[in-house]
């Protein structure tokens, strides 16, 4: 029995023995004079299990079946393991038809056995007000991540959120993070949006050189900007580097959230490629967006409008110099030189100590340019570029070379005179 109910059979125990009135018992129990008699009368025929709540130990009308209960614990164990609960609980009604609360979900799982909390750091850290309008600051980022469960690659995804409503303005996997795989993530961004004020990104070499400064940056004092700053430089956005990844903490929980949920997504639509991932992500991003999305404090958007020539600024350029023989080296390991052969101009014009401009766009397709005019050339290898002795003494042949003939000094040759001593004047 429970403390309340021991207490009602102390004080019925005193009412039946005369020491207290119905009142008194009314005001001792907090109850009506009425409910008093109801429980007299059943004290009187059942005795104290008679002030038991007559539901006690019966199954609730309400109660979530047993067979639902083993599904839900099934489910979560094998077609949706790696869900957290409020996306199985998405799951489980999208394609289940189990409509269930969050809490239920959570307290089947909980009698299913012990789940895995996640550690959360207590350091504390101020919120930064979000941005007023769409547009005005994007948050970029790479996360590596294990996304196929084995199943295939293990890419990067790259990904823009939208700091004012937590948008996910555009997302795509990629190899591996470098400034080829953003160049096509700013170019979905530009066509789908347009033009964003700023982003704000981490200090990765995509965004910030890490080779030694120059002396020319050394007495300038400012560091030249890589491949991807360059171009964000003639689109106008302006990149802002965080010092700490909670500085970015909005891109960095996205990371978190993806990687529960769209792991467990891409798993139920049997994605294990690049390709297919990538075909899958706007569908997922747009119920994504519906559903964590919010309204921005300011209806204005900033978003520009891109240039029509996206692929003349999200490209990496090389300036380089013609030599004699009309060839021009383009930035490669040195181990694996890469030459193109410059082709006659009109009139067979030759380009030699001419400047020129070559441009790798991220489909991996080269461009060379001349004063604006694409000029024709073909890729040549490292021994048509080199002359032949240049060759040779680059690559040796496994023959055994001819000694050189023996020279046999005349003999009136200078070494074989006699040495004549002369004698000082001093001595």
């Amino acid at each position: 029995m429970t403390k309340r109910e021991e207490q009602r059979v102390r004080v019925l125990t005193e009412l039946e023995a005369g020491r207290i009135t119905r009142v008194l018992a009314g005001e001792l129990l907090g109850v009506s004079e009425r409910q008093v008699y109801r429980l007299v009368r059943r004290y009187r025929g059942e005795g104290p299990g008679g002030l038991v709540h007559g539901n006690r130990g019966r199954p609730s009308a309400q109660r979530i079946s047993e067979d639902t209960r083993q599904a839900v614990q099934s489910l979560a164990r094998g077609t949706y393991s790696g869900a957290n609960t409020v996306h199985l609980t998405e799951l489980l009604e999208e394609r289940e038809g189990i409509a269930l609360s969050r809490a239920s979900v959570d307290r089947i799982l909980k009698e299913g056995g012990p789940q895995k909390a996640k550690r959360r750091r207590s350091r504390h850290r101020s919120r930064r007000d979000r941005m007023s309008a769409e547009g005005m600051l994007l948050q970029v980022d790479g996360s590596h991540h294990d996304w196929f469960l084995g199943r295939g690659p293990r890419p990067v995804l790259l990904g823009a959120i939208d700091d004012a409503t937590g948008t996910v303005a555009a997302a795509r996997f990629h190899p591996v993070e470098d400034t080829q795989g953003y160049f096509l993530l700013i170019e979905d961004l530009l066509q789908r949006h347009g033009v964003p004020l700023a982003l704000y990104s981490d200090k990765h070499a995509t965004f910030r050189s890490t080779q030694t400064s120059t002396i020319a940056e050394q007495l300038t004092g400012k560091r030249a900007p890589t491949q991807f700053g360059r171009a964000m430089e003639e689109l106008g956005v302006r990149i802002i580097m965080a010092h700490s990844p909670q500085a970015k903490g909005r891109v960095e929980r996205l990371w978190g959230t993806l990687q529960s949920r769209l792991v467990t997504e891409l798993r139920l639509a049997d994605a294990s490629t690049i390709d297919e991932a990538n075909h899958f992500l706007p569908t997922f991003l747009e119920r994504f967006n519906h559903q964590f999305a919010i309204a921005p404090s300011d209806d204005a958007c900033a978003y520009a409008q891109p240039p029509r020539d996206l692929s003349a600024i999200l490209c990496t350029k090389y300036v380089r110099r013609v030599a004699r023989d009309n060839t021009v080296r383009f930035p490669s390991r040195p181990e694996h030189p890469l030459f193109f052969q410059i082709l006659p101009g009109p009139g067979r014009r030759s380009y030699a100590k001419e400047w020129v401009e070559l441009r790798q766009y991220p489909d991996d397709s080269i461009a060379i340019l001349h004063d604006g005019q694409t000029l024709a050339f073909k890729p040549l290898t490292l021994s048509q570029r080199m002359d032949p002795k240049a060759a040779a003494k680059r690559h040796p042949t496994t023959t055994t070379p001819t000694p050189p003939p023996i020279t046999v000094p005349a003999q009136n040759h200078p070494w074989r005179k006699p040495l004549k001593v002369t004698k000082s004047l001093s001595t």
